[in-house]
C-alpha cells in the first residue's frame, strides 16, 4: 500500500497521515453508532463515574478501568463532573469508549478490520499484526481535556518494541478543537517512562527524567476520513477542546504477535478472548 517515499517519511518522522484513507460515509456510520450506544447507556454501569484525565490519571487506581481490556466501557471529561453528578447529558459528558469495541461490537469490527488496514500494518513492520485496544474518543465542546505528551509504548509495552496506532479522524481534526501534535523524528529515542500494573493499582516508571521537547511539536491537521500512523515510540500530545465543535476519532492500537506482552501491563484479557489480527 506504502510507497516507497512513504516509507522513506515513515523511518524518518515516525508517522504517516494519509488523508482519505476512509470513506467519509463509514466515519459518519460510526458515528452515528456510538451515539445511538450512549442514548441506550446506563449511567449506572460506570458507578464511580470515572474521568479518564491523562494528566492527574486518576482512573489508573480504578477497577472499573484496569479491568476493562476485554469489555466495552465509557469514561468520563472531567468537565462533565460536579459533586459526583453528571453535569450535562451523558453523550456530551463521555470521554472515551474503551477497550475492545474491535472484538465485540459488529460496527467497528467492519471498520478496524479491512485489507487496506492488513496491508498498511504489514508494511510498517507487523510480521503477525494482533489488534490490542480500541478507543473512540469524542474530545467534547469545550471540556475535552488535554492529552498529555507521550508514547504508546509507555502504556502498552511489547519486548521488542511494537505498538503501533491508527488513529483515524472521524469528524474534521484542527487546531482549534484539539487534532494531534506530535515530535517528528524522536521516535528515534528510547521511551522515558513505562507504565504498569503494581500490586491492585498501577504505577508509572521514570526510565529517563528528560522532558519531553514539547517546543518541537507541530500540528497534524485531518480531515474526516484522514489516518494518522503513530510509531509505537513517538511523542504526541493534543490540546484541550476550548471551541464549539467536538474532534471525534477512532484509535486502534496494534501489536506484533511476535514479540512478548508482559503480564504487569495495565490492559489484559482473560483466556476467552485471545488477541485477533485481521
Amino acid at each position: 500500500m506504502l510507497t516507497a517515499a512513504q516509507l522513506d517519511d515513515w523511518e524518518r518522522d515516525g508517522f504517516l497521515v494519509l488523508p482519505g484513507a476512509v470513506d467519509p460515509a463509514a466515519c459518519d456510520r460510526l458515528r452515528a453508532h456510538v451515539v445511538s450506544r450512549l442514548a441506550e447507556a446506563d449511567p449506572s454501569t460506570n458507578p464511580s463515574l470515572t474521568v479518564f484525565d491523562t494528566t492527574a490519571h486518576g482512573h489508573a487506581q480504578d477497577e472499573y478501568f484496569l479491568t476493562s481490556g476485554d469489555v466495552v466501557r465509557w469514561f468520563l471529561e472531567e468537565g462533565a463532573v460536579a459533586d459526583g453528578r453528571l453535569t450535562r447529558p451523558l453523550e456530551l459528558a463521555v470521554n472515551k469508549l474503551g477497550h475492545a469495541m474491535h472484538d465485540l461490537d459488529p460496527e467497528f469490527d467492519r471498520f478496524s478490520r479491512t485489507p487496506m488496514l492488513a496491508e498498511l500494518a504489514a508494511d510498517v513492520g507487523l510480521r503477525d499484526p494482533r489488534l490490542l485496544q480500541s478507543m473512540y474518543i469524542f474530545k467534547q465542546p469545550g471540556i475535552g481535556g488535554e492529552v498529555s505528551c507521550h508514547c504508546d509504548h509507555t502504556f502498552l509495552w511489547t519486548e521488542p518494541q511494537s505498538v503501533i496506532g491508527f488513529w483515524f479522524a472521524i469528524e474534521d481534526a484542527t487546531v482549534e478543537n484539539g487534532c494531534l501534535w506530535v515530535a517528528p523524528g524522536r521516535h528515534r529515542e528510547p521511551v522515558r517512562t513505562r507504565f504498569r500494573r503494581e500490586g491492585s493499582g498501577t504505577t508509572m516508571d521514570l526510565l529517563d527524567p528528560t522532558p519531553w521537547p514539547t517546543d518541537e511539536l507541530v500540528p497534524v491537521e485531518a480531515e474526516k476520513g484522514t489516518l494518522i500512523v503513530l510509531h509505537g515510540t513517538l511523542p504526541h500530545w493534543s490540546a484541550p477542546n476550548t471551541s464549539e465543535r467536538s474532534r471525534h476519532a477512532y484509535t486502534l492500537h496494534l501489536i506484533d504477535g511476535t514479540a512478548d506482552y508482559p503480564d504487569d501491563n495495565w490492559l489484559q484479557r482473560g483466556p476467552d478472548m485471545p488477541l485477533r489480527g485481521f
